[in-house]
């Protein structure tokens, strides 16, 4: 009989062994009378392999299957009673089988051969072919965006986004296009496009930046190496730049990075010149400040070093106390600690010989344990080392805060501002909240709001523009969100991402550490923060992305919520940040773990946000050109990186508040070298200016976009498109003139805001298709952002003004 694949797995194993097996000590053993109605008749073996099979013996009783196991037969795990004996399976040689023949053993036929083999491994081969056939059947591509632009020097690039349905590795897409209308399909290059994975999860197909063309191209087409093949036309990226404003609008305020005292000076300067239509709101909760503890540290191997820190923040009387290591003239002396106002001297102990003997933990605990020298500093061993080492003695060393802004930075804990700009500043009209400067390095961002700041007030008696956004919209700014931290990254250390206050305990504390400590503000928020296990923060106090000790545990994060909470009229807000032009929006968050993302917006909140981006960047780009590029703009999880606890999260998800980020500083291209350029974080000043003017256009159309939302009392007008229909099923859409959602029912039952609303295909795609199976009324309507609803339909009526058609299964006529 045939063997199974398992017994074929098993000879295919023994095939590698050695063939030999010493059979000339076996005993002659009886042969049983063969039983043909229990053992299958012979079946001689093949010669392939050296005629090496799977063979039957028949052998009396269980003391015969010992002997043959003790003489080294390879038998299988296999044993089954029959008339006269039992029959056990052996991996023989046709040398073996004749040998245990001549001894007497009863060796039937073979059960299965190398022939069992080869045709075993030919259907698996012929199994895994097929299955790759399966596999290289031809994929389809989705076209995501696939768009040309121009950016500074006028130059052309060409941006495609295209998902696969094969989402191996091992698939390539390539793309090709014209040079324009009516041109050779390929004519315009090629080239491969990039797999981009985020969380270990296929996401979609792009260039890693978007390529230069020499002409505008019509269409593209890509093509995978699965088969699948997609054309769709290029389309303009971002509208025509607006036109500058006439000369009577001014502009072009700032001429040098700020500091956050002087930011917060500017613009309570501002208030105080134009009271009429704007006033500062000072925020509740005040900084830790730009203080730190003073200290000093002893020693030079780590289990010998030590080091204190003062309880007094530094310009406090911390800077004033002094410690002295003193080694005393006597031997034998004990460890002794004296205190004389603020200057703390160690009387190292010494031994028979007059040796210093006091070691580093001694030392520590000798400090921390005197009342006076406790009330005046803490003692700690290097980064938790046991201080078993002999400490040295040392002059008296004053301890320092080694802070080195001017004295026109205060040390004490800073009251943030917020300039409130309006006519109407009495919650009667739509608020924006503009913040910039939640991560201490980004030196741009301050500027640009400020520069937004002055553009508003400057320009309200010439500019009728700018005039009608005074008038209809209460506008918040907050230039710095980060001041302790901004003060830092300006005098001490420049790449200071996080604010100053530090929760680290000792072992990470010595004066060294002192740029790793602070909370990145923008992991400190509610949201999907890092204590609800999202990606992006970390729970580290040394960490850039440290989230802090727990949600909101920091003064300056409580101001945002404070604000948001107390003037519930603000519906839009614009989170700066550099670099890298970006234009982004929530969700900002997932968990790693099968990239569980925060609650997408909606389908008709997601186009309202891709609609608002083309006019908010349209603005950027009348500046100076700079083209924000389509691969950044996009929900933070689908174009950056998982960001737990970020603000834009925490005010949407919370108070339903429109908000975006801003990452300033676009790549510059350079023609010469073909190559983008980033611009860091604090760019020579002539750059950064350049991206305060930009942005600071950003900025107003965002406030643009706000007053738009605030006038809005059309009505969306929607319509139902059937897609594909066969026998036995039909499938459709909805389309909306504006951005909007759609409700519908399927059942014939009046649609309410409760029922279905159409959503995305996917990340990054169109409309999904709904399919129904038989002739099918579909009732909906649609409401946009503003909340007009379509036709004036009341959800929670009673009437029947919605949207109804009949989609046809079948024959349509």
């Amino acid at each position: 009989m045939r063997s199974s694949p398992r017994r074929a797995r098993r000879l295919a194993a023994v095939l590698a062994l050695p063939l030999a097996i010493t059979l000339n000590a076996l005993p002659v053993l009886a042969a049983p009378s063969p039983q043909p109605s229990e053992i299958a008749p012979d079946r001689p073996s093949s010669t392939a392999q050296n005629g090496v099979a799977l063979m039957r013996v028949v052998v009396p009783d269980q003391a015969a299957v010992d002997r043959l196991a003790a003489l080294g037969v390879d038998l299988a795990e296999y044993t089954k009673p029959v008339d006269g004996g039992i029959e056990v399976h052996a991996v023989l040689s046709p040398e073996e089988t004749r040998d245990l023949r001549d001894k007497g053993f009863d060796v039937r036929d073979a059960i299965s051969d190398q022939s069992d083999y080869a045709a075993n491994t030919a259907e698996r081969r012929q199994a895994l072919a097929s299955a790759s056939a399966d596999a290289a059947e031809t994929d389809t591509l989705t076209p995501l965006r696939a768009e040309w632009f121009t950016s500074l020097d006028g130059g052309r690039f060409l941006s495609v986004e295209v998902k696969t349905s094969a989402t191996d590795a091992e698939t390539v897409l390539t793309a090709t296009w014209d040079s324009g209308p009516g041109t050779a399909p390929g004519s315009g290059g090629s080239a491969t496009m990039s797999r981009f994975t985020d969380a270990g999860q296929y996401m979609y197909h792009r260039f890693n930046t978007p390529l230069p063309v020499d002409q505008t191209p019509a269409k593209v087409t890509v093509t995978s190496s699965r088969g699948g093949s997609v054309t769709v036309p290029v389309t303009k990226w971002l509208g025509e730049p607006r036109k500058a404003p006439g000369a009577h609008y001014v502009q072009d305020f700032v001429d040098h990075y700020m500091d956050p005292t002087e930011v917060t000076g500017r613009i309570t300067a501002l208030a105080k010149e134009f009271p009429a239509i704007s006033q500062i709101v000072d925020l509740p909760y005040k900084t830790n400040g730009y203080r730190r503890a003073a200290q000093a540290q002893f020693g030079t191997a780590a289990a010998s070093t030590f080091y204190v820190t003062s309880k007094a923040y530094g310009a406090e009387g911390g800077n004033e106390v002094s410690v002295a290591l003193a080694r005393p003239s006597t031997a034998s002396a004990p460890l002794s600690v004296a205190v004389n106002g603020k200057a703390v001297t160690v009387g190292l102990a010494t031994d028979a010989s007059g040796a210093v003997a006091s070691t580093a933990a001694q030392v520590v605990a000798a400090l921390n344990g005197d009342s006076a020298a406790s009330a005046l500093l803490t003692a700690a061993t290097y980064r938790g080392n046991a201080g078993a080492g002999v400490v040295a003695e040392a002059p008296a060393t004053s301890l320092t805060d080694n802070l080195k802004a001017p004295a026109t930075v205060s040390r004490q804990p800073f009251q943030m501002k917020v300039l409130r700009i309006g006519k109407h500043r009495d919650g009667s009209r739509t608020g924006v909240f503009l913040y910039c400067q939640e991560h201490a390095r980004e030196w741009v961002t301050p500027i640009t709001c400020v520069e937004t700041a002055e553009r508003l007030l400057r320009n309200y008696d010439k500019d009728a523009a700018t005039r009608k956004l005074v008038d209809n919209l209460d506008i918040f700014i907050l230039p710095t969100v980060n001041p302790d931290g901004g003060h830092y990254s300006m005098y001490d250390y420049n790449m200071q991402r996080r604010n100053m206050t530090n929760y680290c305990p000792a072992a990470n504390g010595d004066p060294a550490r002192r740029n790793s400590w602070g909370v990145d503000l923008n992991r400190n928020f509610t949201v999907g923060s890092v204590f609800d296990g999202y990606t992006g923060a970390s729970t580290s106090c040394t960490s850039d992305t440290f989230g802090g000790p727990a949600e909101l545990s920091e003064p300056e994060t409580r101001n945002e919520v404070w604000l948001t909470d107390t003037f519930r009229n603000i519906k839009f807000a614009m989170n700066t940040h550099s670099y890298g032009g970006y234009f982004m929006w929530p969700p900002g968050a997932y968990k790693t773990a099968g990239r569980e993302v925060l609650p997408r917006a909606d389908f008709g909140t997601e186009n309202y946000f891709w609609d608002a981006s083309g006019h908010i960047l349209s603005a950027v780009q009348a500046w100076r050109g700079t083209a924000i590029w389509p691969g950044r703009t996009g929900p933070v999880t689908d174009v950056l990186y998982s960001a737990a606890g970020n603000s834009a999260d925490e005010h949407w998800y919370n108070r339903g508040i429109i908000g975006w980020d801003f990452e300033v500083g676009a790549d510059v291209y350079d023609p010469a070298t073909k190559q983008y350029q980033a611009v860091g974080f604090q760019p020579p000043f002539s750059e950064g200016h350049e991206e305060a003017m930009e942005f600071a256009n950003g900025q107003i159309a965002i406030l643009e976009v706000a007053r738009a939302y605030a006038d809005d009392h059309d009505r969306p007008d929607s319509r139902l498109e059937v897609t594909g229909r066969t026998a036995t099923s039909a499938t459709f859409t909805f389309s909306t003139d504006e951005p909007a959602n759609v409700y519908y029912t399927l059942d014939g039952s009046r649609p309410t805001l409760s029922s279905p609303k159409l959503a995305a295909a996917g990340m990054r795609e169109g409309a999904q298709k709904i399919t129904v199976d038989r002739t099918t009324e579909v009732h909906w309507f649609s409401v946009d952002i503003a909340g007009n609803v379509e036709k004036n339909y009341k959800p929670d009526g009673n009437g029947k003004n919605y949207d109804k058609e009949t989609v046809q299964v079948g024959d349509a006529r």
